[in-house]
């Protein structure tokens, strides 16, 4: 039973770290094209894509913490919550490959050096963030914050509420599922 659990659980984190993967690499991506095509230095091209990694990873957690009915303001606490660790060792990670492969940031758009770099920059990203992602949801932390306001998840902690679903947020209350939203 432990060899299924510990199977789920690297699944589960597998799955949060893609889902982080998306978002980051959406903001890396836009930030290494939006710096380098204006020829800035690496440090400006860099802080750029961390924060519109942060952006991106963000608001694709915010999304559908929105839609199970939880007010904006709590919904982004739940987001920082669950992807803060998750991003910033993904973006520590990415930025330091790509900076440290020799031309590959001051290599252009064009040049395959630049892209297979991000390329690899993402993949070693991915591998290294996994295994924390794992750890912070083995203790209820990290991207297991978000996942009680996901619907159609089998581990989804249902609780019986004027007809509809309701799950528990991170204060302990209840947050109402598909009877429309709360602002």
């Amino acid at each position: 039973m432990a060899g299924m659990e510990n199977r789920n659980l690297t699944r589960l984190a597998v799955a949060a770290t893609l889902h982080c993967l998306t978002g980051c690499a959406v903001g890396e991506v836009l930030g290494m094209i939006v710096g380098t095509a204006l020829g800035w230095h690496n440090l400006a091209t860099v802080l750029l894509s961390v924060a519109l990694a942060f952006l991106f990873g963000y608001a694709l957690t915010i999304r559908p913490v929105l839609r199970s009915g939880l007010p904006l303001r709590s919904a982004v606490g739940v987001a920082l919550a669950a992807d803060t660790v998750s991003i910033l060792v993904m973006e520590v990670t990415d930025n330091a490959v790509m900076l440290g492969v020799p031309g590959a940031m001051d290599a252009g758009l064009t040049s395959w050096l630049f892209w297979v770099s991000l390329l690899l920059a993402l993949a070693v990203a991915f591998a290294v963030t996994v295994p924390v992602n794992r750890a912070l949801i083995a203790r209820g932390r990290g991207h297991a914050v978000a996942h009680r306001y996901h619907g159609g998840h089998a581990d989804h902690e249902h609780h019986a509420d004027q007809g509809g679903r309701a799950d528990q947020d991170s204060r302990g209350g209840h947050v109402q599922h598909g009877g429309g939203s709360r602002a």
